[in-house]
């Protein structure tokens, strides 16, 4: 008894432990929002003396913030459309061919083998590409953004489907239905968990995303996305912090809506797809 107890109580402490790491930056966060310059400059860590709106009034009345507010939704929002429409039609193939055809197996784990490549492996040859081909440009991140989802996302997509039973689509097949009506009538909508789940993990990536960004956009103002935004608020020397976290509050609020809106199904198509993979 007096090992369980011990036991209970290290993991809570563990977990406390993990749950102040994480709090405690988010709290920095909020209160150096609503703080002027100089109180950041004299206490980081102290309370804001008073409740100071002039950091997020200053955004707010920017006309380049808007502007990229507007290329932040542009760039995500089609991207995620673009991942809805190819990842399920990629993952399905493979999770239904993979066992009884080599090359959709070989596929399965070629596209495993891309999860473990590093972004910065990639990079130079992914920005001379980009740039041979005229694609340094809000339209030509939103391909690249679809084409690095595939890997990540097809792994997510075959372990859900794989729980999915095949008779749901026998029966289809009887009835006259074809692959199409099949898929588009019955699987697609059984995977509204686990497209749930890609759209807020890629979202997440694709909305908080700099350093791509940074290489592809940065050339002209008019791309800029809300990470380069903020961005510009660093300077050789200084970091107008109340700026930046002023901004951080703002561009944090859709992504923390969305999440509110659509954990259920999150949680489900993560432990769903867990459970079969």
């Amino acid at each position: 008894m007096k090992t369980q107890t011990k036991r209970a109580a290290g993991t809570y402490l563990i977990l406390g432990i993990g749950i102040l790491l994480i709090i405690y930056p988010l709290f920095l966060t909020v209160i150096s929002a609503f703080k002027t310059e100089p109180e950041i400059t004299k206490n980081f860590l102290a309370l804001p003396e008073s409740f100071y709106l002039g950091n997020f009034k200053n955004i707010l009345s920017r006309p380049d913030y808007y502007q990229a507010v507007g290329n932040t939704l542009y760039i995500t929002i089609l991207s995620l459309a673009g991942m809805i429409v190819v990842l399920p039609m990629v993952s399905y193939s493979i999770a239904r061919k993979m066992d009884v055809s080599r090359f959709y197996k070989y596929l399965y784990f070629f596209l495993l083998v891309g999860i473990f490549v590093p972004f910065q492996v990639k990079m130079m040859p992914l920005i001379k590409t980009m740039s041979s081909l005229h694609m340094l440009t809000p339209t030509g991140i939103i391909i690249v953004y679809v084409a690095s989802s595939i890997c990540e996302g097809v792994f997510l997509y075959v372990a859900f489907i794989q729980g999915v039973p095949t008779e749901l689509e026998e029966a289809a097949y009887i009835d006259g239905a074809s692959t199409a009506k099949t898929y588009f009538q019955i699987i697609l909508p059984l995977l509204k968990p686990m497209t749930a789940t890609v759209l807020i993990k890629m979202g997440l990536w694709i909305w908080n995303d700099f350093f791509l960004p940074l290489l592809v956009l940065n050339k002209s103002t008019k791309y800029w996305t809300l990470t380069l935004f903020q961005y510009n608020f660093k300077s050789t020397f200084t970091v107008d912090y109340a700026l930046v976290f002023a901004t951080f509050i703002l561009s944090m609020l859709p992504v923390f809506l969305v999440y509110l809106v659509l954990q259920k199904q999150i949680i489900g198509g993560l432990t769903n797809g867990a459970v079969k993979g």
